[in-house]
């Protein structure tokens, strides 16, 4: 039985347990793409509270790559020194730092979330075909040469990201963004190489996948992020990502991260708990490659379930990390596991009950200064 608490290794790299913390936008950056010193302490944060493996928002590969003009970018080189500084933070707190990079394609050229609608002046959007997302501008569609200049990209920002010290990379090919725009033929109308059939649809995330493969180190593992279905007739469907999975893993990729929808508005998603985890399951046991599972994991109990049952290899929590960044310190407790996790002495007052942390260990790697 896999525990909550037990390591996972991928490649040269283990997580000291199987809680990680999802991809979350947060808008705070100024136009440079930088990380700034909320993405320190929301990062952080989540690291302290004891997660195994800690990714970044979706990181642009290119400017125009963006969902926002608030996003964070791997775009250039000067954006790397940044990001150093997150991911020492992030080790020095016992975690995996891990960075998701991305394209937002048509659902790019954005106002923060919040906010809602088309940054101003903002930017003419690309992808595969000019199919507009519902309420969203026409984008226009990418030439064969612009196609193989995002591949580079990709494969640009993950150099970058092994010198910021991440170690753990994540292609983002989900959420109706630029790679799963290619995936779905609802979005992807072309009749060259690169549309039609199955091997078209999905030649740029395969290619994007051998090249960033071939380009960072044997020892970090290579994560793809799918959503397993549309949830709209006619769409990307649960078999087609078990078939890319499995070609995927001949590639060289350690884990799928099964998420859904985010390509159509018309999807009708059966959202409750756990409601992404069958689509994990397919591809854990369909194409023979450690999963993700995601959607609506809250309690300690459930996370524990899906790993006991084999569902998944890795929980990924977003809106229980955000609720709670101390999640699974008091999973640990819930689960009888206080040995699992060891709390900071400089937060022991409010969590003496569970396993201290010596003063040594917590402090063995110096943390970046803020200057």
């Amino acid at each position: 039985m896999t525990d909550l608490f037990e390591p996972l290794t991928l490649r040269g790299v283990t997580l000291k347990n199987r809680i990680g913390v999802s991809p979350m936008c947060q808008y705070s950056c100024a136009e440079d793409g930088k990380p700034t010193a909320w993405h320190y302490q929301h990062l952080l944060s989540r690291a302290v509270g004891g997660a195994g493996l800690t990714i970044t928002e979706a990181a642009a590969v290119s400017p125009e790559g963006r969902i926002s003009p608030a996003d964070l970018g791997i775009w250039e080189d000067g954006q790397i020194p940044s990001h150093r500084m997150l991911t020492a933070g992030i080790a020095a707190m016992g975690s995996v730092p891990g960075i998701q990079i991305a394209h937002a394609g048509r659902k790019a050229s954005r106002l923060p979330a919040w906010e809602h609608g088309p940054a101003e002046p903002g930017w003419v959007t690309v992808a595969p075909s000019a199919v507009a997302f519902q309420g969203y501008a026409t984008p226009r569609a990418l030439s064969e040469a612009e196609i193989e200049g995002v591949i580079a990209d990709t494969v640009a920002a993950a150099r970058r990201s092994i010198e910021a010290g991440y170690r753990f990379i994540e292609l983002h090919a989900a959420h109706g963004y630029l790679m799963h725009q290619f995936l779905s033929p609802l979005s992807n109308q072309r009749n060259d190489g690169w549309g039609g059939d199955f091997d078209g649809r999905v030649r740029i995330v395969e290619e994007a996948t051998r090249a960033v493969r071939a380009a960072i180190p044997d020892e970090v593992p290579l994560c793809v992020r799918l959503s397993h279905t549309d949830w709209v007739e006619g769409g990307w469907t649960t078999a087609e990502t078990v078939a890319l999975s499995a070609r995927l893993k001949a590639l060289g990729v350690d884990m799928i991260d099964v998420t859904s929808g985010g390509l159509d508005a018309r999807q009708q998603i059966p959202v409750g708990p756990g409601y992404q985890v069958p689509g994990a399951v397919a591809v854990r046991e369909g194409a023979g490659v450690a999963v993700a599972a995601v959607g609506m994991i809250t309690e300690p109990e459930q996370a524990q379930a899906i790993l006991s049952e084999g569902k998944a290899d890795l929980i990924l929590l977003a809106r229980a990390l955000l609720r709670e960044p101390y999640w699974p310190i008091h999973a640990a407790a819930a689960l009888g596991r206080a040995e699992a996790l060891q709390v900071p002495p400089q937060y022991e007052r409010g969590l003496a009950t569970l396993g201290k942390m010596g003063r040594d260990a917590a402090l063995a790697v110096p943390l970046p200064g803020l200057g």
